[in-house]
């Protein structure tokens, strides 16, 4: 009896990781093509642009004052521009790895859950980051993932919190456990290794993405005990049918003799 190769091997553990989320998103790209990715492209060709416009001379100034969130700033104007601020990549950093990740990670997203989950997803997941800043300077370097008063004046603005929040959140749902678990190491290692501000505001994002992992999974439960109370039948195993529809069923005349 022949005995299954490595190449087989690994040919079915790629199937049981990554199966169900190709089959969520083979269909829905074969039917409508770049429709499917239209919000994707859309915050693509936003990030490009503002890195464009940062790199101007007399563009830099306003991507800040519209975009740029630090820790130091009143929390009203951090909230206004950290929306913004997901579009907004680091100057210093090269665009192109942030715009390959928006396109591959968002693209999923936008198809497996829509474009308003996704959006939301990364927003909350920033947000996480834009707020745990403020909770790291205030319990100070010797806190538990605290930090230096000097990251209050470092520019926090970037996708990757995002990406972050949105590839942990894929992995939950469509079972990529070891995906969404190599993520999480290597954000854990990030934090080892540089011991930045970045790094933590991943940690900050995947926390609360699993915040949102919880919310998801426990409607599903509610979803599914409503589906199974409406459908119980009247006297279980007696073969009567559900309550409504017998009475759906049931003609005006004979409900009203019940009066």
């Amino acid at each position: 009896m022949a005995t299954a190769g490595p190449t087989s091997t690994v040919a079915r553990r790629a199937r049981a990781e990554w199966g169900p989320l190709y089959v969520a998103v083979r269909e829905p790209l074969l039917r409508r093509r770049w429709r499917a990715l239209s919000m994707t492209l859309g915050v693509v060709c936003l990030t490009a642009l503002v890195q464009f416009t940062q790199h101007q001379s007399w563009g830099y100034g306003f991507i800040q004052d519209i975009g740029a969130v630090r820790a130091e700033d009143p929390l009203w104007l951090a909230l206004l521009r950290t929306p913004l601020s997901l579009f907004v990549p680091a100057p210093d950093l090269p665009v192109w790895g942030a715009l390959a990740q928006l396109l591959i990670v968002f693209g999923l997203a936008e198809i497996c859950l829509g474009w308003w989950r996704t959006l939301t997803i990364a927003y909350v997941a920033t947000l996480a980051g834009t707020l745990y800043a403020r909770v790291g300077i205030a319990v100070g370097p010797a806190g538990f993932l605290g930090l230096p008063g000097t990251d209050a004046h470092v520019v926090d603005t970037g996708p990757s919190a995002a990406v972050v929040g949105l590839a942990v959140f894929l992995g939950w749902r469509y079972r990529a456990y070891v995906t969404a678990g190599t993520v999480i190491v290597a954000m854990v290692v990030e934090v080892v290794l540089k011991d930045n501000l970045a790094g933590k505001e991943h940690l900050a994002a995947i926390v609360a993405v699993f915040v949102l992992c919880g919310v998801s999974a426990m409607r599903q439960r509610l979803m599914a005990m409503r589906h199974r109370l409406t459908g119980v039948r009247v006297g279980s195993g007696s073969g009567l049918p559900p309550i409504r529809s017998w009475i759906r069923r049931r003609g005006p005349a004979q409900r009203r003799s019940w009066r």
